[in-house]
């Protein structure tokens, strides 16, 4: 009976020196010279070099290929190992070259021609090491929550009604009926904070605001949770500031080798990140003004990193007019809610807050801002059948890969991005 050869990854043929192995990936850079030719193999791993005498396989950038020889010890090489005396195999061959070059160490391409070409464009190191740091993230998020006691859950992406009064929506047809894409799971993570007590959401979210701007998206990704039986919003404050903290151990552990690449600095998540009040904060810049705007964030984070260290600040206290009207008003100073922005290196990143748990503030909320009741009847049904005080936030998971890694534009966090202009690829 024969056996299949079973593949070693790249990162793996250190502990194979002197072993005959097999490899498989994509020829990431043929360099012939006189009497010797180096091909670099790319895995999912890593790179690995393989030494093949004479002119060796005159073959593409790109090409993916089944590569046996001997792991040979050589300092000079990836991981100071190289394989030699090969057997190369043609897996799949190019149809046409790709729309970069994916062995420069950098892609001078601009923005549009990385985007089209994504699907070949991402398999550049440097270019897959941002989401290889946002699946790291996302893997943080989901282990925090999970061991602080919560339950993953998925809610529908169509609904009946917007989310979210005053923002736009994008509309569809529904087997004949009007329906929306879903602006965020904000309703149903608090239904189902009646059902499991905490729960949290890792999925897209629908935006239909014309902004082209570096920092925005129509579609992107939303890391939710909502907790039940909390006194205020710093409960939920103390829950996010230890989810941000398992992000970034998370993204140590888990992409180590993309953090070195790209040379990111992680943050160190203090023990209790600064907060400063809304109307402390319109008093620091000098302004009053009903929300912040990009300019006012970037003060104040370097205000918080100069006079408390942090490159982390809550914001809390925004007006009751800026937030939505589930928000729970600060007792004492209704004019201001129990609501809290996150702040970090210089952008908002997290918005959350305490809400209303009771039927009757909810009509109550409703009827204040001159809204019907109609639209939101479904909603409202959790909260006429018993809901404890509870609370929550959002993260957008792409502005958080752009931060942490000092990226200049949102869409390179994102591997398919949806914007004003762009619906494919």
């Amino acid at each position: 009976m024969i056996h299949p050869t079973t593949r070693v990854l790249a990162a793996e043929l250190p502990g194979h020196v002197g072993e005959s192995v097999e490899i498989s990936g994509w020829l990431h850079r043929r360099r012939a010279l006189k009497s010797v030719t180096f091909l670099v193999i790319r895995d999912r791993s890593g790179l690995a070099q393989v030494v093949a005498t004479g002119a060796g396989p005159d073959l593409p950038e790109e090409t993916v290929l089944r590569i046996r020889g001997t792991v040979t010890a050589n300092p000079q090489a990836p991981a100071g190992v190289e394989l030699t005396s090969p057997t190369v195999e043609v897996l799949s061959s190019l149809a046409e070259a790709p729309p970069v070059s994916l062995f420069r160490p950098t892609v001078e391409a601009a923005l549009p021609v990385i985007l089209d070409g994504a699907p070949v464009t991402l398999r550049h190191p440097r270019l897959s090491a941002l989401h290889r740091i946002t699946a790291a993230s996302v893997g943080g998020f989901r282990a925090t929550l999970d061991g602080l006691g919560f339950t993953e859950i998925q809610t529908p992406k169509v609904v009946s009604s917007a989310t979210e009064s005053g923002a736009n929506v994008f509309a569809l047809d529904w087997f004949g009926r009007p329906a929306y894409l879903a602006q965020s799971p904000q309703f149903f993570k608090q239904a189902m904070v009646g059902v499991f007590e905490r729960v949290y959401e890792t999925g897209p979210v629908f935006r239909a605001e014309p902004h082209d701007t570096a920092r925005h998206l129509a579609q992107y990704t939303s890391l939710d949770a909502e907790l039940g039986f909390i006194t205020d919003h710093r409960e939920v404050m103390a829950v996010l500031r230890e989810v941000v903290a398992g992000m970034v151990a998370s993204v140590a552990e888990r992409s180590g080798a993309a953090v070195d690449l790209l040379e990111v600095k992680l943050p160190e998540v203090p023990a209790e990140i600064p907060q400063l009040h809304f109307a402390e904060a319109m008093r620091l810049l000098g302004v009053d003004e009903p929300d912040l705007a990009p300019a006012h964030e970037r003060w104040l984070s370097e205000w918080a990193l100069r006079e408390h260290g942090s490159e982390f600040l809550f914001v809390v206290g925004y007006p009751m007019r800026k937030r939505p009207f589930y928000t729970h008003p600060e007792p004492g100073r209704p004019e201001y809610s129990n609501s809290f922005d996150l702040l970090f290196r210089g952008l908002e990143l997290v918005t959350g807050g305490q809400r209303l748990h009771r039927h009757e503030d909810y009509l109550a909320a409703l009827a204040a801002r001159g809204e019907p009741v109609q639209p939101y009847e479904g909603y409202l049904r959790s909260f006429a059948h018993g809901m404890p005080p509870h609370g929550g936030f959002a993260l957008g998971l792409e502005r958080w890969t752009a931060r942490l890694t000092g990226t200049d534009n949102i869409r390179r966090t994102t591997l398919f991005p949806r914007d004003l202009h762009r619906l494919t690829p």
